[in-house]
């Protein structure tokens, strides 16, 4: 089943470093992306709550701009990436989302999306 390509822009108030140590690390994204992050290697297991785990590969990185990775479960050809770009103009840091939704559940997933960033902000106070 193919899916619909999600891409959203947050603009965050830290610096290019900060927003990585929370996007490019396994102690990073616990606080805000999942209750509990473990990795090994390029393998990340993500914990939500007392039951609910998922695994993901780490596809693609570079330090300090971006992450990519694919869920276990989905099609190679899915990813979720989060990236960070400078706009010049506005002289702001902003966190790109690119994700993957099943037809029909565009919306949920940018609301979860959403929801995700609200976390990290909280957490990180940016």
């Amino acid at each position: 089943m193919t899916k619909d390509k999600i891409f959203l822009e947050y603009t965050l108030k830290g610096s290019a470093g900060m927003i990585w140590k929370y996007i490019g690390t396994a102690a990073g994204l616990s606080p805000w992306f999942a209750d509990r992050v473990e990795s090994f290697d390029r393998t990340f297991t993500f914990y939500w709550g007392k039951t609910e785990k998922r695994v993901a590969y780490l596809v693609a990185q570079r330090n300090g701009v971006y992450v990519k990775f694919r869920w276990e479960d989905e099609s190679p050809n899915t990813f979720f990436e989060m990236r960070i770009s400078y706009n010049e103009l506005t002289r702001e840091n902003t966190l790109e989302v690119t994700d993957f939704a099943e037809k029909g559940e565009t919306e949920d997933q940018k609301e979860l999306w959403n929801s995700q960033i609200e976390n990290l902000r909280r957490q990180s106070g940016m």
